[in-house]
């Protein structure tokens, strides 16, 4: 497992400042990013993001490191060919990986200037990467912002998405003469266009409003806003024209995001349009193709009435979801049965779905010449496992999400975020999870950003394909 370098840190607001809340430190590869130019934007006191690459006027980051393996799928059995055939499959392998990521947009760096216990903090994200470390080194955080981030990018508004804003100002970040305070994140997603930089800053304190928006992409600010007055409830937008007038000007609503808004203000008429529109688009796609799953156990075993059979995020309707798939999906549906018998006790040989008297329908595991098992007599850790398994065997059509109908599926890729990836998992079902999402995720159809325990991060660790994420030191 190699250790690369150091990454950059990202400068957070004067305002949000802590002036001591430290927060982890990510050694990992970085996005080429290219510095930003173009017209800036004034700012308000609690000012909007900086372009990804300029200096951090704050605190360097300190505390965590990151190891990252070359991302790839199953290690195939040596032939003959020995180094020259593991060579070429290498070279195959990391050629279809960069076509899929150049096709389908994907969030590839995630960053915290000044976010809750996360200070100037950049996350580089691969298709399977876990946050690990001790309890309160910011795990969960890291997946808050990211949830946070694609539901503003479909369209969510910014008191829906964080209805506890304050909870996610840095604990010591003091407020201005006016009283406010804020926090401020940002994101990378790689695509068609390269890659592309999108930084909020929000004010928390004493309304919760965004302030500042930069969107960037090839060296060129494409979007900035700005808080130009308090008292309204906008902020000054201004986005890049390339026409007769360089840059285009209009108010925003300060409650959304707004690189979600340009398809609907930008007319792509001019080439500078239409980079604004392809940039604004690949970020939206990148961030809306995210799926949180939390498996709730008590919530899985009663029987449950047949409806559209997609699943919920806390798969409490998993019954109905595999009736489903029972029918629709039969090779799916047969791949998570041979799932299944690697993270259940006992001989599983298939997966069966049981249509009750009353109307409802429970799962069973089928154990050959023996009696089934209901799902509801399965262990926490079984249920856990065979739910976050459905979630990695399907896709968009069969989650309870917000899918991107106008895209062709082979565009999106789904993220897969859990949190708790391996809680209440024994160590070999936690191994089994790892191997399959490294598989699956090898195609680039799906990639998964979790949180583990120590001990699977140790499992983690070895597992060819697996980024991890060590916070708190």
């Amino acid at each position: 497992m190699a250790t690369v370098p150091a990454a950059a840190a990202v400068s957070s607001p004067a305002p949000v400042s802590s002036g001591g809340v430290s927060g982890p430190r990510v050694s990992g590869p970085r996005v080429a990013e290219d510095r930003v130019s173009g017209p800036r934007v004034a700012e308000d006191r609690v000012s909007g993001p900086r372009a990804p690459g300029s200096r951090a006027s704050g605190p360097q980051a300190s505390g965590s490191r990151v190891s990252v393996p070359e991302a790839r799928g199953p290690v195939a059995a040596e032939g003959r060919a020995g180094a020259e055939g593991r060579a070429a499959a290498a070279a195959s392998s990391s050629e279809g990986r960069a076509g899929a990521l150049c096709a389908r947009p994907a969030v590839t760096e995630l960053r915290l200037s000044a976010f809750a216990g996360h200070r100037s903090a950049v996350y580089p994200l691969g298709p399977v990467t876990l946050f690990a470390g001790p309890s309160g080194s910011g795990k969960s955080t890291t997946l808050r912002a990211y949830e946070a981030l694609a539901r503003l990018g479909a369209g969510d508004t910014l008191d829906a998405v964080f209805p506890d804003a304050a909870d996610c100002v840095p604990e010591r970040a003091r407020p201005d003469a006016q009283g406010r305070r804020g926090f401020r994140i940002g994101c990378t997603v790689d695509g068609p266009e390269g890659p592309v930089h999108l930084d909020l800053a929000v004010q928390a304190e004493p309304r919760l409003r965004i302030v500042g928006e930069r969107l960037t992409g090839r060296g060129r600010t494409l979007l900035a806003t700005a808080l130009r007055d308090p008292g309204r409830s906008t902020v000054q937008a201004e986005w890049h024209t390339a026409g007769s007038t360089p840059v285009t000007r209009a108010p925003f609503p300060d409650d959304l995001l707004g690189t979600a808004l340009l398809p609907l203000r930008v007319a792509g008429k001019t080439p500078g349009q239409l980079e604004v529109l392809a940039a604004a688009e690949q970020v939206v796609i990148g961030l809306r193709s995210a799926f949180a799953c939390d498996p709730r156990p008590e919530r899985m075993r009663a029987p449950v009435p047949p409806g559209a059979g997609r699943l919920r995020r806390g798969c409490g309707n998993l019954a109905e979801v595999l009736h489903r798939t029972h029918t629709d999906c039969p090779r799916r549906h047969h791949r998570l049965a041979a799932v299944a018998g690697a993270g259940c006790v006992g001989p599983v040989t298939g997966l069966g779905v049981q249509e009750l008297p009353e109307g409802t329908v429970r799962a069973v595991l089928e154990r050959g010449g023996r009696p089934a098992t209901p799902l509801g007599r399965l262990g926490d850790g079984e249920l856990r496992y065979l739910a976050l398994a459905l979630t990695l065997l399907t896709g968009p059509g069969v989650l309870e999400m917000d899918r991107i109908a106008e895209v062709p599926d082979a565009m999106q890729s789904l993220t897969l975020l859990a949190d708790g990836l391996d809680r209440g998992l024994d160590r070999r079902q936690a191994g089994e999870l790892l191997r399959l999402a490294t598989d699956i995720a090898a195609d680039g159809h799906i990639r998964v950003a979790g949180t583990v325990g120590e001990r699977a991060a140790g499992e983690a660790r070895r597992t060819p394909g697996v980024t991890v994420v060590d916070l708190g030191g």
